[in-house]
């Protein structure tokens, strides 16, 4: 072993009258520890929550949207839903029809959009048959004997309007009919058939479904259709794929694949996980601090054994190493520790969670207000990478000054009182 590793590592060893600041190393080592952890869990959590997001917007959502530049919509939809079938990458489509109407209940009135499916295909492009919380796609369609048709609600729209399966609910347009008496906005009366739990507020509060052939009929459409759902075979292929759609179909048509449509949000999660990510750093830097002032503290107790050193022949390079594998020792360790505590927690999330809210008796997350009962994780490794190299970065740098320093002392002047 070299001399420089030897002696770094054995200043690492406090003596009794030394007590002090070995306190202050296991102080520098927990906040880089705490730091690293605290780290790790944050974005373990945030990628999570991004991840889950995702799975509930592409199953409530289409991974790609067909739509023609037309006020009419688009007319021979089934062919070209033969067309877009077609085109390599798309696994099903289907068409829909979407407009804003106002819903009204015994109790409540509220805006919504109305969404126009076909029961039979619309489980072939998204997750609406497995998120039915009560009710039947099928039901959708007026039966003989019935005299009307379906409707199916997200679980926030029902609770607003207060309704449940069998209960009438009126559809008004702002499409309205002319009559004797000026224009009249358009009503129809529907029976929910069915109430669906898609896990988005913004779905679940907003969203309503008939069956196509009603919502045509509603909105004097005739044969037309808003637009064209496809579900394709990779969701980070979209782009290619809706480029090949437009190429095959040409204008009037254009695509609009998931990412754009809620560009907005998943912006704003990477932003956040930039700023949760430099805050936290913060707290390695504060324990950078701690290493800055052990280090200092341990050259003016050792500035004598230095001199010695520096008589004996060692360079100031070899002074440097000494106190720079000291500090970097801290760092590593406080890095490792916090490692193992962050993945420790981050695998283990939901059982830590449970824990928490059984000590102290509260929920973490409510599900009526965030909409998801536990927190997710998920571990990305090249994260997990870049907050060892950092917090080890952090670590380096703050031994500089420190072994600067001690490398400095002149041994003449050192040893001339002793």
């Amino acid at each position: 072993m070299r001399y420089e590793w030897f002696i770094g590592l054995r200043y690492l060893k406090a003596k009794r009258k030394q007590t002090f600041i070995s306190i202050i190393t296991l102080i520098s080592i927990f906040g880089v520890a705490v730091g690293v952890m605290a780290l790790i869990v944050v974005l373990a959590v945030m990628n999570g929550f991004e991840k889950t997001l995702k799975d509930k917007i592409i199953g409530t959502q289409a991974h790609l949207v067909l739509l023609k530049a037309s006020q009419e919509g688009m007319d021979h939809y089934e062919e070209v839903v033969k067309q877009v079938e077609e085109v390599k990458g798309v696994v099903s489509a289907a068409p829909f029809i979407l407009s804003q109407v106002m819903l009204s209940s015994e109790s409540n009135v509220t805006g919504s959009v109305l969404k126009g499916i076909d029961p039979g295909r619309v489980g072939k492009v998204t997750l609406l048959a497995q998120n039915l919380k009560a009710g039947r796609l099928e039901d959708l369609k007026k039966k003989k004997g019935e005299d009307l048709a379906g409707i199916v609600l997200g679980v926030e729209l029902a609770k607003h309007l207060s309704a449940s399966i069998k209960d009438t609910i009126q559809v008004i347009s702002p499409l309205g009919t002319m009559t004797p008496m000026g224009m009249m906005p358009k009503m129809k009366r529907f029976r929910v058939v069915g109430i669906f739990h898609s896990g988005m507020y913004e779905f679940d509060n907003t969203l309503a479904y008939i069956s196509i052939e009603h919502a045509q009929s509603f909105f004097n459409l005739e044969d037309h259709v808003t637009g064209i759902e496809i579900k394709t075979e990779d969701v980070y292929k979209v782009r290619e794929i809706g480029r090949e759609i437009r190429k095959k179909l040409g204008f009037p048509f254009w695509t609009k694949d998931w990412m754009e449509m809620n560009r907005n949000l998943f912006s704003a999660l990477r932003l956040e996980k930039i700023a949760m990510f430099i805050i936290l750093v913060l707290i390695v830097l504060v324990a950078a601090f701690n290493i800055i002032s052990t280090l200092i503290m341990v050259v003016m107790e050792k500035n004598k054994d230095i001199a010695i050193l520096k008589s004996m022949g060692a360079p100031s390079s070899g002074i440097l190493k000494i106190f720079m594998i000291e500090g970097l020792v801290i760092g590593v360790v406080g890095t490792v520790l916090g490692l193992i505590l962050g993945l420790g927690i981050a695998f283990n999330l939901e059982t830590v969670t449970g824990f928490v809210e059984g000590l102290f008796g509260f929920k973490i997350l409510a599900s009526d207000v965030y909409y998801i009962d536990k927190l997710p994780s998920q571990v990305n490794p090249l994260d997990v990478g870049l907050i060892v190299m950092t917090a080890i970065s952090i670590s380096l740098l703050a031994t500089l000054y420190p072994s600067w320093r001690g490398s400095r002392l002149d041994p003449a002047e050192t040893l001339r009182y002793e």
